[in-house]
């Protein structure tokens, strides 16, 4: 698969603000973004990149914030070398250890998490991933049927799995992904993950004790009704991959209208994650 990098030059406007636009880049196809010193690069499937819409979502940043961008193609192997050549391994609060299979072990840790760098989320360097995995160490999974929405590459099921969970259900519309959720699981010697290509109409019938979900505000807003749906009374929903301020209100306020009640929030960089139970 071909990709392209895009490299954005930040002219004007703030750190905040940038990371609003590259949520909205995720909207339309980009999949894994890089610190660049001005600003950042974005990479997409060659096939998937729509210069229309990109500058439709350029011309739609508020007053003060102005990028300017350039296009690039890079090979699948090129890109793999990239991933590898910037993926750190990161530690979560002494208790999550997520690292590349070119890592050193720290058996000491008491989740040790091995992730094959692929072209997908889910490494847990994104502030919405960390986010979800505390949320994880710290709430009870053993013995839960738990679905991963938008799994990525497969980071969350994998540390319920070690969490005790008893099935995890993991869902993602990018077949890159679900393959990188199956040979994650092998090295992660996990057995109770089924990953599945999809979207919400893969859980239609299903229940479940606890959903994660870091995707982000427009499509957790359109899949809140099948959630609601499919997890069992007093069941937990997690979700990030918004902001804190209008989104998370806007959130609660849907969440709410059907069953939901937020239990708490936690907030990184401006991005938040927060908990839901499912009341009635």
């Amino acid at each position: 698969m071909k990709y392209s990098e895009v490299i954005f030059t930040r002219i004007a406007g703030e750190e905040w603000q940038q990371d609003l636009f590259i949520a909205e880049l995720a909207d339309i196809g980009f999949d894994t973004f890089e610190d660049r010193e001005s600003g950042f690069a974005g990479f997409i499937p060659t096939a998937n990149l729509d210069l229309q819409a990109l500058e439709t979502v350029i011309l739609k940043q508020e007053d003060g914030f102005e990028v300017r961008y350039a296009v690039k193609e890079i090979e699948e192997q090129n890109w793999n070398k990239l991933w590898e050549s910037n993926f750190n391994p990161i530690m979560i609060d002494d208790q999550c250890y997520v690292r590349a299979t070119f890592h050193d072990p720290k058996p000491e840790i008491p989740h040790e998490i091995v992730i094959d760098p692929k072209m997908s989320f889910g490494t847990g360097h994104h502030q919405t991933t960390t986010m979800m995995l505390r949320y994880i160490l710290e709430n009870e999974f053993q013995g839960k049927e738990v679905l991963d929405m938008g799994c990525g590459t497969g980071i969350l099921a994998i540390l319920a799995a070690q969490k005790k969970a008893k099935e995890i259900f993991a869902v993602d519309f990018d077949d890159v992904c679900v393959a990188s959720v199956e040979e994650n699981k092998v090295l992660n010697n996990i057995t109770n993950i089924e990953a599945k290509l999809g979207s919400y109409e893969t859980i239609v019938g299903r229940e479940f004790d606890a959903i994660l979900a870091n995707i982000n505000r427009n499509i957790l807003m359109e899949q809140f009704p099948q959630y609601s749906k499919s997890l069992r009374l007093n069941g937990e929903l997690y979700i990030s991959g918004f902001f804190e301020g209008e989104d998370l209100s806007i959130l609660k306020e849907r969440a709410e209208s059907i069953g939901f009640e937020l239990i708490s929030n936690k907030i990184l960089d401006n991005w938040c994650s927060a908990k839901f139970v499912k009341v009635k």
